[in-house]
């Protein structure tokens, strides 16, 4: 599946979102259409926690902002006392690393013989803890690829927030994440990716539906209908079913 391109000065952005269903994953994705920036707050900063207000989701409440954080540094150490907790990190780094890679490198290996990305690919993950599929980007060729965390792990993580990504505008051709439900504000978590990715650009979701997720998630989905919404500037090609990772993935 390859993007079309326009004749005139319009350019076609690409996005690729999927669900997760239990065991299955739906994909979708999207065409972005060029539009003016959205303005710029930073979390716990410049404007503070208070000029991001959480979103209620769809009217049938099929997005859910989980409640109970008194500020946005409470939300932060909520998640940090996951990311840094030990016993998790030894097996991220142990017992699941090799068998996480090989799942992330299939399916990327997929996604790259769909040319929706290739060796030449500046690619970024989002909430990647230690980094397993940013080593599976690297190990199918795609050499140029980064993730963030609020803990960094060299080389293959650098420190950054997904609600204000470290990164200039148009900064990658290739966005992944499986951890939008960590999102206390979904919105922003969103119009982040579709700021910092290049025009004809591609992003992989893949987002918990119609269960509630861990404990330390900020949000519930329930539909796939509000998660299309927030991408404003974008619209819905293609959705299809895989099942990448089992019931250990979260």
């Amino acid at each position: 599946m390859k993007p079309s391109q326009t004749k005139q000065s319009s350019i076609i952005k690409y996005l690729l979102i999927s669900t997760f269903l239990t065991l299955p994953l739906f994909l979708f994705l999207f065409t972005l259409q060029p539009g003016p920036r959205r303005p710029t707050t930073t979390p716990g900063g410049g404007g503070g926690p208070t000029a991001l207000k959480p979103t209620g989701g769809s009217k049938s409440g099929d997005l859910r902002i989980r409640p109970g954080y008194a500020s946005y540094e409470s939300y932060v150490q909520r998640q940090l006392n996951k990311t840094l907790n030990p016993k998790l990190r030894q097996i991220w780094t142990t017992r699941d690393w090799e068998r996480k890679i090989k799942v992330f490198a299939e399916f990327f290996s997929g996604l790259k013989n769909q040319s929706l990305v290739s060796n030449e690919s500046k690619a970024l993950c989002i909430g990647a803890r230690v980094g397993q599929e940013v080593e599976a980007l690297r190990r199918i060729g795609v050499a140029d690829s980064v993730g963030i965390d609020l803990v960094p792990y060299p080389p293959l993580v650098v420190k950054g927030d997904f609600h204000h990504q470290p990164f200039d505008d148009a900064t990658f051709d290739f966005e992944f994440s499986n951890v939008f439900d960590h999102a206390l504000y979904p919105e922003r978590f969103v119009s982040e990716i579709e700021r910092t990715l290049k025009p004809g650009g591609v992003c992989v979701l893949h987002v918990a539906l119609s269960r509630r997720a861990d404990k330390y998630s900020a949000n519930d989905l329930y539909s796939e209908e509000p998660l299309v919404r927030m991408f404003e500037k974008s619209d819905l090609v293609h959705v299809r079913k895989i099942d990448g990772f089992g019931l250990d993935t979260e």
